[in-house]
């Protein structure tokens, strides 16, 4: 099984596509496929599809649900040549919930995180070069936000708001890493994006200006300072974190190319939209 999660919803048994078009259906199979092979409650499920005011049919429409999903794979499995398994195997009732069984195959999610695993060890070690290149090949299975394409409830929007919080330490790393091998002119024009994006975000700002001060482009460095603060004083009744002003001091005092590294870490934000 081939499983795609990380932009449009994307299931497949033996290169058959097993994704329904019913909405609520698409619901259950992406929150059984972000868990691929560990057990998803019935609780959970139903949470998913009807909030805390489930029907009294809600278990009973669940299971329909189920036997739908049922029909997908048993119609890809018939598409696959010597295949054994049967729907029951791959789609598993046990003790109070639903498994999908993915025998092996590929998660986009999964191949996320180790690849982010290992860029963060690499990080770690010293190895940016590797890092960079671990953490852009991650960054790189990102079609769109998590289950873009499906009506999310609110399981899959805790689950959503958790992978964009993975994405974006990733990213984080990612930039950290191309800054400490001297690629802040290349970085430019990302970080002027994602610091328009993510107006509140400190280590993204922090990062931007790191790289406009190497780039000796010192008075755009201070006003990504005095534009976040800006919009943190007047959108959250906060100031930039000690480390973020650390940052600004040494812009002011360094010269072009004496600027340190951005903070390591801040108050990750949601994205302000528009």
């Amino acid at each position: 099984m081939d499983i795609q999660v990380l932009g449009t919803l994307d299931v497949r048994e033996a290169g058959v596509s097993i994704t329904p078009t019913a909405p609520k259906a698409r619901r259950v199979l992406a929150l059984l496929a972000l868990h691929a092979d560990q057990p998803v409650p019935v609780s959970s499920l139903i949470e998913e599809l009807w909030g805390g005011r489930p029907p009294r049919s809600a278990r009973t429409t669940l299971q329909t649900y189920v036997l739908q999903l049922r029909e997908l794979i048993t119609a890809a499995l018939g598409a696959g040549a010597g295949q054994a398994a049967t729907a029951k195997d791959i789609l598993v009732t046990c003790p109070g919930g639903y498994l999908l069984n993915a025998r092996g195959g590929t998660s986009d999610v999964r191949e996320f995180d180790r690849l982010a695993g290992l860029g963060y060890r690499a990080m770690d070690a010293g190895d940016h070069e590797r890092a960079a290149r671990l953490l852009r090949e991650a960054l790189a299975l990102w079609g769109g936000a998590p289950f873009v394409d499906v009506q999310s409830g609110p399981q899959l929007e805790i689950e959503a708001r958790r992978l964009q919080e993975s994405r974006l330490c990733a990213l984080d790393q990612r930039i950290e890493a191309d800054l400490r091998l001297g690629r802040h002119r290349e970085l430019l024009p990302e970080l002027t994006v994602l610091a328009s994006r993510y107006r509140t975000h400190e280590t993204l700002h922090g990062q931007f200006m790191v790289a406009l001060q190497r780039s000796g482009r010192r008075s755009e460095a201070l006003e990504v300072y005095r534009m976040l603060r800006t919009t943190l004083v007047r959108e959250l009744g906060i100031e930039p974190s000690a480390a973020l002003g650390r940052l600004q001091r040494s812009v002011l005092l360094a010269g072009p190319d004496q600027a340190p590294a951005a903070p390591g870490a801040g108050r990750r934000l949601v994205p302000v939209s528009g």
